[in-house]
C-alpha cells in the first residue's frame, strides 16, 4: 500500500502535515476529510514493490530517516500519559502519530494503529516493525496487555529507554575529548612532517656533517610520510575492514569481547556498563510481568558482550530446569558478588525486581564516577603525549643547529 506525505488545513484554519498510508490519493483525501482535514498537497514517499519471485510486497523507504531511541522514548511517554488520562489506545496512537516529527515513526504508528483497529493485538502489530520496536519493547507491551497495565508498562519503557540513552551519551561524551585530541595531534604532526621537516632537510644537507640519530630518524619518518602515505592509508583501511569482518564472526567477536574486559582502565568500565545494562533490563522486564525465561532471552541479546551473554544463556537454561538465578551467576565468576547476593536475597523474599533496580541504580552511579575518573586521566595524558611528540620533533630539529653554531664559534 502506498504511503503519502501530506499537507492540509483543519477547519480552524491551522496548517497540518503528516504521513499516512492509503490505497490511492482519492481515498487519502476522503480519510483526511473524515478527520476534519482538507488536503492541500501530497507526495508519495514510500512505494510497494513485489520481488521477482512473486512474493509478498515489501515497502521500500526512499527518504525515511532512522527512528532515534530518544524519539521512541518521547512517543512512549506520551502514549503512557494519554492512556493514563483514559484515552483509548487507538486515539492515543493517532495523537502521537500526529505529534511526532519523524516521518518514519509517523508511518509506523499509523500502521500499528490501523492493525489494532482491525483487531490485532498491540504487541503483534509492533512486532511487525522490528527496526523500531525491539524484542524488549514488544514483550513488555505483551505483558502489559495481559495484565491490563499498559499505561504503567509504557511509562517503564520510557524511563528505561531514556536511562539507556543517558548512559550511552555519557560514554560517548567521555570519549569525545580524547578522540578530538588524537585527531588534532595527528594533524599537527603530519603538517610538521610534510611541510616543515623537508625544508629543514635541505638546509641540513647544505650544512654537511653527520646528523644526530634523532634527526636522521625524523628525516626518515618525514620522507616515509611523503612517499608512502597513500600506501599506508590503503593498508590502514584494509586492516580496518579485515578487523570489522573478523569482529562479525562468532570466534572473533568472542575473542575481542574477552580481551576488551581485560583492558586496563577501559575493561572494568565496559564490564560495569554491561552489568548495569543486565540489571536494569532484567529488572524492568520482570517488573512489567514478562516471564523470567523470556526476560533472560532478551537480556542475552542486549547486554552487549558475548562472554557475559553466554553466562546469561547458561542461567536461562538452569532456570528452565528449575534452578534459581543466583547460583549459575556465582559459578560463572563474571558477575560481582554484590549483584549475586542481592539477587539471592530477592529470590528468597520475592522481590527480585526491586533488588535489580537498586543494584542498577548503584552501578549507574559507579559508571558515572569511573567515567569522570577516566576523563580526568585521559585529558592530561593526551596533552602530555602530544607535547612530548612535538618536543621530540623540536629537539631533533634544534640539535644539529646548535652543533653547527658551536662549530662556527670554534
Amino acid at each position: 500500500m502506498p504511503v503519502y506525505e501530506y499537507r492540509g488545513v483543519e477547519r480552524s484554519g491551522k496548517e497540518v502535515k503528516g504521513v499516512l498510508d492509503s490505497d490511492n490519493p482519492r481515498t487519502l483525501k476522503d480519510e483526511l476529510r473524515g478527520r476534519g482535514i482538507f488536503l492541500s498537497s501530497y507526495k508519495e514517499t514510500y512505494e510497494a514493490a513485489t520481488d521477482e519471485g512473486g512474493g509478498a510486497a515489501t515497502k521500500k523507504r526512499w527518504f525515511a530517516r532512522r527512528v532515534k531511541v530518544i524519539e521512541l522514548a518521547e512517543a512512549t511517554r506520551l502514549i503512557s500519559t494519554l492512556l493514563k488520562a483514559s484515552i483509548s489506545l487507538v486515539d492515543a496512537l493517532a495523537a502521537v502519530g500526529k505529534q511526532t516529527e519523524n516521518p518514519r515513526l509517523q508511518r509506523v504508528l499509523n500502521e500499528v494503529r490501523r492493525s489494532v483497529t482491525e483487531g490485532k493485538a498491540l504487541h503483534l502489530a509492533m512486532k511487525d516493525h522490528p527496526a523500531v520496536f525491539p524484542d524488549l519493547y514488544v514483550n513488555m507491551v505483551k505483558a502489559g496487555e495481559s495484565s491490563g497495565t499498559l499505561d504503567k508498562v509504557f511509562l517503564r519503557l520510557a524511563d528505561f529507554t531514556e536511562a539507556q540513552t543517558r548512559l550511552r551519551s555519557r560514554i560517548i561524551g567521555a570519549m569525545t575529548y580524547p578522540v578530538i585530541m588524537l585527531i588534532i595531534g595527528t594533524g599537527i604532526v603530519s603538517l610538521l612532517m610534510v611541510f616543515v621537516v623537508p625544508k629543514l632537510t635541505v638546509m641540513f644537507d647544505e650544512m654537511g656533517g653527520k646528523l644526530p640519530a634523532i634527526t636522521r630518524g625524523l628525516i626518515w619518518v618525514s620522507e616515509y610520510v611523503q612517499d608512502w602515505w597513500h600506501v599506508t592509508l590503503v593498508v590502514l583501511v584494509a586492516l580496518t575492514l579485515l578487523f570489522n569482518q573478523y569482529r562479525k564472526s562468532d570466534n572473533g567477536r568472542k575473542r575481542i569481547d574477552r580481551i576488551s574486559l581485560k583492558l586496563p582502565l577501559f575493561g572494568p568500565l565496559l564490564r560495569l556498563v554491561a552489568i548495569t545494562r543486565f540489571a536494569r533490563t532484567l529488572g524492568t522486564l520482570l517488573e512489567s510481568g514478562v516471564p523470567i525465561i523470556t526476560s533472560l532471552e532478551i537480556v542475552k541479546h542486549v547486554i552487549g558482550n558475548t562472554l557475559l551473554s553466554d553466562v546469561v544463556e547458561e542461567c536461562r537454561l538452569a532456570v528452565q530446569e528449575g534452578d534459581s538465578l543466583a547460583p549459575p551467576l556465582q559459578r560463572s565468576g563474571q558477575f560481582p558478588p554484590m549483584l549475586v547476593h542481592m539477587i539471592a536475597v530477592g529470590e528468597q523474599s520475592g522481590e527480585v525486581e526491586d533488588m535489580l533496580d537498586n543494584v542498577a541504580t548503584a552501578y549507574e552511579a559507579q559508571v558515572d564516577a569511573r567515567i569522570n575518573i577516566l576523563t580526568s586521566l585521559l585529558e592530561p595524558l593526551m596533552i602530555v603525549g602530544l607535547g612530548f611528540v612535538v618536543a621530540l620533533i623540536v629537539f631533533a630539529i634544534l640539535t644539529p643547529m646548535l652543533q653547527m653554531n658551536e662549530l662556527l664559534k670554534g
